[in-house]
């Protein structure tokens, strides 16, 4: 099912989202997938996430469609010109994936291979642009199709990015270029998620908030320090480094902020980072 089918339907939609391995080996994967079933709606597969090489999304979201399961199609354009771009949208489309999540990706340098040449011959907003184009029966290059593909289209956003202004404008133009729904990236303060939902009311699209599971008080600490637009408050860093079972305490935390933003989106999306497993424990601890 469409992630669109679900919101019109008025539920709360629930995501979560497993990394392909760096490797062949997927039996860990398809274990952490079935962990899921019937506990979401759909699983997000990343894209050779923070550019490290690994085996690719399209042929992992085909393998959970095969086993009954819903994929989101993450696609970045850091890795392919706007030629293989099209041509992967409609390759998924004809696996039978209709839920696709268009990121521009992280630069090279960040990864595994900080000397691959990047492509970034789109980016989001633009991308977005050219899988309406292929909905609407045309490639980029004005050709006509032979048969067009149907997506449910979602782009991602930053509600904790200072200034907020140019994410707002940003959200707009995925709007208009296609966008169907948002996932945010990591929130810890409901109060701002609150007051960026207020500032994005005229956009009517569904968001999902967005919550990576805390592993420990260093991890909030890194990614307040390295991940922009990102922000765990001090309570919650000290919450986690008093805490004598640290894995209950993140299913806590993470079920405590589903509860409190949950009557001001759309949905959730949960990047778990290899806590897969605990995924079905935050949910149930959320009443979801």
């Amino acid at each position: 099912m469409k992630l669109s089918e679900i919101f019109a339907s008025g539920k709360f939609a629930v995501t979560s989202e497993i990394g392909p391995p760096k490797g062949v080996n997927i039996e860990a994967l398809l274990e952490q997938a079935e962990l899921l079933r019937g506990k979401v709606d759909a699983i997000n597969v990343t894209d050779q996430q923070s550019s490290v090489m690994r085996l690719g999304s399209l042929a992992i979201c085909h393998l959970l469609k095969e086993r009954g399961l819903e994929p989101v199609f993450q696609i970045t354009c850091r890795d392919r010109n706007r030629i293989a771009l099209q041509s992967d949208l409609l390759s998924a489309y004809v696996l039978g994936i209709r839920n696709v999540l268009c990121l521009t990706g992280d630069y090279v340098s960040l990864g595994d291979h900080p000397g691959a040449k990047p492509v970034f011959d789109l980016d989001s907003v633009s991308l977005l642009h050219a899988a309406s184009e292929l909905q609407q029966g045309r490639d980029l290059a004005k050709q006509a199709l032979k048969g067009n593909p149907d997506f449910c289209l979602g782009a991602v956003v930053t509600p904790g990015a200072n200034p907020l202004g140019p994410q707002i404008m940003k959200m707009e133009k995925k709007v208009k270029a296609g966008a169907q729904f948002f996932q945010t990236q990591a929130v810890y303060d409901p109060r701002k998620f609150e007051d960026f939902m207020n500032q994005i009311k005229h956009l009517n699209v569904p968001v999902m908030v967005g919550i990576v599971l805390l592993k420990s008080a260093g991890m909030a600490r890194f990614m307040n320090a390295n991940v922009a637009g990102v922000h765990v408050p001090e309570p919650l860093i000290e919450e986690m480094a008093d805490a004598p079972d640290r894995v209950e305490k993140s299913i806590e935390i993470a079920a405590r902020l589903i509860k409190e933003m949950k009557d001001m989106c759309q949905g959730v999306h949960i990047m778990a980072i290899g806590w897969e497993e605990k995924v079905p424990a935050v949910l149930e601890a959320a009443g979801l």
